[in-house]
């Protein structure tokens, strides 16, 4: 497997493993019924967070193949890779157009 590969399986799982606790902090700093104080307080243990576990740090890539551009969202495939596999027959309810 490549190295980008298990980078970006790393970066999902720390998304998800501190998900519910980012969004705690945010609707606390955003309330703004909360005194200031305590939304400084949840402002800075938002700010500690491990950075990888932002959301906007994963980058969608194919799985296949690792590369990051031109990668079809629904499939996580680059391209190429879709099409060689939507050829074969591999994706479910994929097929080439005719008219």
């Amino acid at each position: 497997m490549r190295s980008r590969i298990l980078r970006d399986i790393r970066a999902r799982n720390a998304v998800a493993e501190n998900e519910l606790v980012r969004q705690a902090y945010r609707y606390i700093t955003r309330n703004e019924s909360i005194s200031a104080r305590t939304r400084h307080q949840a402002q800075l243990a938002l700010n500690a967070l491990p950075k990888q576990s932002s959301p906007v740090f994963i980058k969608n890539r194919c799985l296949e193949t690792g590369r990051a551009r031109g990668v079809i969202r629904d499939f996580r495939l680059y391209r190429f890779q879709f099409r060689l596999k939507a050829l074969n027959g591999e994706l479910p309810g994929v097929k080439k157009a005719s008219w």
